[in-house]
């Protein structure tokens, strides 16, 4: 009756009600006598989500809210959840604005607030912040000043507890002033201690310690946490215990000594102190042990006549024995999950009881209290948990909340674009999952967080998922040292966030352009190319059958029988002119795949891989090169497939040990490669051995390739001579070579010149396979690879461009030319595509100069591209000219890829200085060269037939030292598990055998690429128009990330640059808003930054997380050892102490005190 008279106290009146209150309160209540006074307005003195929480409790009872909110706070959400909001503490620390008492007080006298709610934290446990709300006529909803300040004063609440008969842990009885009174305590207890706050809670200023060495340490942080976050740094010091429970009861009181327990919760699962996950009720305890617990509580609080809400905290040890901790006077964060399972609004209660209700009148008596199932409480934090709980911060990019049956959700500010900041508790939301017992309820959970998406800040999620999934846990066996003892809780499921690592992508593209160099102002083509019909079913048999099922040896002997000549298709690799060529995606690879399996199954072989592609897949084309293999072994399982191989440089420009050329051999054949095409830049022998011999081990069919140039029709140039080449190819046949391959990398070999030597190979080697590989630059290639046929050749070159695999289908192969125009089609319309690249630009038709100059069509575009980079692009008529003199210079070398390299450098850099070659000469003893020339005459990738040119050689190199032999033969062995465990230290767990083998060819590169694919993602999935140029403004499309995921995206519009040098890109992703903050590249070169650490930099220290600089441990000049602390940072009102990772100088030092860092910010330098 009384629930449904107060219901309707607008029409009764206020005198009514007073009397009806008044005849009914001496039915269940002490004769004492106290008016009932309504809540008309109530103020919050707090933030985030609790304030919330209350003003929802305010506006269901009909009362009117206040909020107050600090600078920092403008843009938080609980100032426009009240009904009126005011700023409080201006000028102040973010911190101090809500400990400003005067401030908060005088908001409320000025706004007629006649209640104040504390909420948890701030000054929620103050006493004379409860004793500043009576003296100005303002209730405090809570206990009264002198219980909070018994209760907050952690040793007279000890001494109330002991009076009351209740075991407590030992500790100090008053708290301790000075380091030395905690000496005195370990010294009389032992360790470990722990120091405790002795005015506030939530883990803050609490630091356990074990040792005597770290006593000092952790006493200056917990009085400097403890005075930051309530105002006062006083601490009391207890015994600590080992593994304990740690359960809380809830109690209510009201102002007529009227107490009630509301059962307990379990908060053993704490980090540094802090709850991470509650439960209620707690599971497997004994109903006797709960007895005393809520018994012990209820009589605490009587024993203080304790009215409102309040937390009896207990430590249980493993004997089932309870102490008791504290008395937290206030709500607790976790109060959600003792609702979920009793039905009773705390909140409400503490509104009632303040404006003068009993409990009975409440209907909150003590045997109507019952437990109803289970609830948990996961407090989801924008913490790292793989950086040791590092909070974070930054802007909301995304935001979507786990819903549904069973889901309760409290939270302030976790909405799409809201800002995270350093200078208050990470807290983002908290997730409240009821059920019928717990592992219902964490079912729910699970499911529940499984839905969230947040994206733009690390949070805690993963960690809580694999808490949730703990047998542990779900056993109900948990204990306050359960995180610490689960390592494996910290074994993270990455987080994809691929969605909105593209939209990041893309807008960065929008803003500055290309991440890939463009060397011409020319626009991909808006036209997509159209893939041919593909039949159904599997495709035909094909050589790679004959490969798998008769080995390289029975594979070999099958295309020497072979009737007709073979083709090797190189459009997937070389055709195109090199800049082209490995600029060609994945994306565009993969869409034509399924056409040749099926259309040219009787392809010798598919060239689709190694060489430069290797290094360029990762560098300008942010793809890995090793799930390009892997995706088109998938699409094409009955074609060969075909690699270049440089010998014992692998496919990098340099030596490696034997055994990571090995390695690099075995991985590949594993991942689907079937022919290595060996070759080395000088045709020096030892280094294609090794090569030859590592291919083979790995089971591939092993393709020695003699590197061709020169003329060997001509006469009058004999260096390079068909006896010179009918030697060399003893050797290789001699070596077990499966093929003979003429590597023509210039297209030099004319009809003439092809027919002499394919005959004398020919007749030489009468059982071995003889495969000629062409650049067709020079525009002969058709007629050069038909001379080749005729003369005995298996195998020459085609693709849809040079030389035409038209032609030489029409001449002499068994291919269905309907099937080639449609491939041919294709392929040229996705040329237009890469306009930006394509060797037409710089190269409009075939160029007999390559007779002269002798230019690799492996190099032709690209060094023009170089030539255009370095300021030379009017001079490149200059520079092949040059090419021929530095060859000459250089002693005439075979010129392929690094040797081409090599000579090209030279000749660049004579233009460059204006030299001739006799000037070059003459003052070889004082230019400084390009390392790559200095390096060859070093002898770091072999020795040229014919030796090094002399005096040239000895007059660069004065007293450098020179490589004798083989030069990979001097290498210690590389040591792959090291080489792993760095990988995985540096880039988590997902570290395959493939990534292991990048990182070893190409240590920076591989680096670069994951740091690009952390931030980018998979971006392989993406057109290549976007890829390269970005989307439009208003355009739309869509992006399949695997088979069923599509994504559809809408380019909205472009932001202007703002103070940190970013502009906000807006798209509409699957029909809602994103954007994503881009730093405009060319705006911030003219902006000031605060420097980044580079992370490969081994002495450059970076801040862990973004925050304040409290204290710098260190000076510039002062030698530091490793693990010596640095510097103190605070953020979220959690103090971290930087150590050095190194012994070492310090050399430079980029912060001082109070200096505000973000992540990754620069604190010093120190040298080794």
């Amino acid at each position: 009756m009384l629930l449904q008279v107060g219901g309707k106290r607008s029409a009764l009146g206020l005198l009514a009600i007073r009397r009806v209150w008044s005849m009914t309160r001496s039915a269940h209540t002490a004769p004492q006598t106290l008016e009932y006074k309504p809540i008309k307005k109530v103020m919050v003195a707090n933030r985030g989500e609790i304030a919330i929480r209350v003003f929802r409790a305010c506006t269901e009872l009909g009362i009117r809210t206040v909020a107050i909110y600090s600078e920092q706070d403008t843009g938080q959400m609980h100032r426009q959840k009240a009904d009126e909001a005011y700023l409080i503490g201006k000028g102040l620390p973010p911190v101090a604005a809500y400990l400003h008492i005067p401030d908060i007080i005088k908001v409320a006298k000025e706004n007629d607030v006649d209640a104040i709610h504390p909420g948890y934290g701030f000054l929620s446990e103050r006493a004379d912040f409860a004793q500043a709300c009576v003296d100005a006529g303002v209730r405090f909803i809570g206990p009264t000043p002198d219980v909070v300040r018994k209760m907050g004063d952690k040793v007279e609440a000890r001494s109330i507890a002991i009076s009351a008969g209740i075991p407590v842990v030992p500790g100090t009885d008053a708290p301790i002033s000075s380091l030395q009174e905690a000496q005195e305590f370990s010294n009389s207890y032992g360790f470990p201690i722990i120091f405790k706050a002795a005015y506030g809670g939530g883990g803050r200023g609490m630091r356990v310690v074990r040792e005597y060495e770290e006593l000092e340490e952790n006493y200056q942080r917990a009085y400097s946490e403890a005075l930051a976050a309530f105002g006062n740094g006083a601490l009391f010091v207890e015994k600590f215990i080992e593994k304990p429970r740690h359960i809380e009861v809830q109690i209510l009181g009201d102002k007529y000594g009227n107490v009630i327990h509301l059962y307990e919760r379990d908060c053993s699962i704490q980090r540094r102190h802090q709850k991470v996950v509650e439960i209620a009720p707690a599971t497997q305890l004994d109903p006797h042990l709960r007895d005393r617990l809520t018994a012990d509580s209820v009589n605490l609080a009587r024993q203080v006549s304790y009215e409102n809400a309040g937390t009896v905290e207990f430590l249980v040890d493993k004997h089932g024995k309870h102490y008791f901790i504290e008395v937290n006077s206030r709500l607790q964060v976790e109060h959600t999950v003792t609702e979920e399972i009793t039905d009773v609004d705390l909140v409400h209660s503490q509104l009632r009881v303040c404006e003068g209700r009993s409990l009975p009148e409440l209907g909150l008596k003590q045997d109507k209290i019952r437990i109803n199932g289970y609830a948990i409480q996961c407090r989801v934090t924008t913490e790292d948990p793989a950086r040791g709980f590092q909070p974070d911060t930054g802007r909301l990019e995304v935001f979507r909340s786990g819903e549904g049956m069973g889901i309760r959700l409290d939270s302030a500010s976790a909405f799409q674009g809201a800002v995270i900041s350093p200078h208050y508790d990470s807290l983002l939301v908290k997730v409240i999952a009821s059920g019928k017992d717990l592992p219902a309820a964490s079912a729910k959970m699970s499911r529940a967080l499984a839905e969230f998406r947040v994206r733009g800040v690390k949070t805690n999620i993963p960690f809580l998922q694999n808490v949730l999934s703990n047998n542990q846990f779900l056993n109900g066996t948990v204990d306050t040292q359960f995180i610490d003892e689960n390592p494996d809780l910290f074994n993270l499921k990455p987080v994809q966030n691929r969605a909105q690592k593209l939209l990041h992508y893309l807008g960065h593209v929008m803003v500055n352009g290309p991440t890939t160099p463009i060397p011409v102002k020319a626009k991909p083509s808006p036209i997509d190319p159209v893939i041919p019909p593909v039949p159904l079913g599997e495709p035909p048999v094909g050589f790679r059958d004959v490969l798998l099922r008769e080995g390289p040896d029975g594979f070999a002997k099958a295309v020497r029988a072979h009737q007709g000549l073979l083709l090797m298709d190189t459009t997937f690799r070389d055709a195109h002119q090199s800049l082209l060529a490995t600029r060609v995606r994945t994306h565009d690879l993969k869409r034509i795949a399924p056409f040749v399996a099926h259309s040219f199954s009787n392809l010798f072989s598919v060239e689709n891989w190694g060489g430069a592609t290797f290094d360029v897949a990762m560098r300008f084309l942010c793809e890995c090169p090793w799930k390009r293999l892997q995706e088109l072994r998938a699409l094409m399982p009955n074609v060969p497939f075909q690699m270049l191989l440089r010998g014992a440089n692998a496919v990098g420009y340099t030596n490696y040990p034997d055994n990571a050329v090995f390695k690099f051999c075995e991985v590949a054949k594993e991942n689907g490669m079937d022919i290595f095409r060996v070759f080395d830049s000088l045709n020096y022998l030892p280094n294609m051995l090794l090569g030859m011999e590592a291919a083979g081990a790995a089971g591939g069919v092993v393709e020695a390739a003699i590197s061709y140039t020169g003329d060997v029709s001509d006469p009058t140039r004999q260096k390079y001579s068909l006896d010179y080449y009918l030697k060399l190819a003893d050797e290789l046949v001699k070596a077990g070579t499966h093929i003979l391959c003429i590597k023509d990398m210039a297209g030099l070999l004319k009809p003439d010149s092809g027919r002499l030597l394919v005959g004398a190979l020919r007749d030489r080697f009468p059982n071995v396979p003889i495969h000629v590989h062409t650049h067709d630059t020079a525009g002969a290639g058709v007629a050069a690879m038909l001379a080749c046929a005729e003369a005995g050749a298996d195998i020459v070159d085609v693709a849809t461009i040079c030389p035409t695999m038209g032609h030489c289908v029409t001449c002499r192969c068994r291919i269905s030319l309907e099937k080639v125009f449609d491939y041919s089609e294709y392929w040229e319309v996705t040329r237009g595509l890469y306009a930006p690249f394509d060797c037409t630009a710089t190269m409009k038709s075939g160029n007999a100069d390559v007779y002269e100059n002798e230019i690799p069509g492996g190099q032709y575009t690209n060094l023009h591209f170089q030539a255009h980079s370095m300021g030379l692009g009017n001079k490149f008529k200059e520079v092949k000219k040059a090419y021929v003199e530095a060859n000459k210079l250089l002693g005439d070398l075979i010129k392929v890829t690094p040797s081409s390299k090599i000579v090209g450098d030279l000749a660049q850099f004579m233009v460059q200085n204006a030299l001739t070659r006799a000037e070059v000469e003459e003052r070889a003893d004082e230019l400084s060269f390009p390392l790559s020339v200095v390096e060859f005459l070093q002898g770091h990738i072999g020795i040229p037939h014919g030796g090094f040119p002399e005096p040239f050689r000895s007059k660069v190199l004065k007293s450098l030292p020179r490589v004798e032999g083989r030069p990979g033969a001097s290498l210690p062995p590389m040591d792959f598990q090291v080489l792993e465990k760095q990988l995985r230290d540096a880039h988590g767990d997902e570290i395959t055998p493939e990534d292991v083998m990048s990182a070893a060819m190409y240590p920076k590169v591989f680096q670069e690429f994951k740091e690009f694919t952390r931030t980018f993602g998979p971006v392989d999935c993406l057109d290549t128009r976007l890829f390269l140029d970005g989307p439009k403004i208003a355009e739309e499309f869509e992006v399949e990330l695997e088979r069923g995921k599509t994504l559809h995206i809408k380019a909205l519009a472009l932001g202007d640059l703002n103070k940190a040098g970013q502009r906000e890109v807006f798209f509409e992703l699957n029909g809602q808003l994103r954007s994503v903050l881009v730093k405009d590249t060319v705006a911030t070169k003219e902006m000031h930054f605060h420097p980044k650490a580079l992370k490969d930099v081994r002495g450059q220290i970076g801040a862990p997380m973004p925050g304040k600089v409290v204290e710098v441990k260190v000076k510039q000049g002062q030698q530091v050892e490793k693990g010596q602390p640095l510097c103190v940072l605070s953020a979220m009102k959690m103090e971290t102490v930087v150590n050095s990772p190194l012994s070492g100088t310090v050399a430079k030092i980029y912060v001082t005190a109070d200096s505000t860092l973000e992540g990754d910010d620069l604190i010093l330098e120190i040298t080794e």
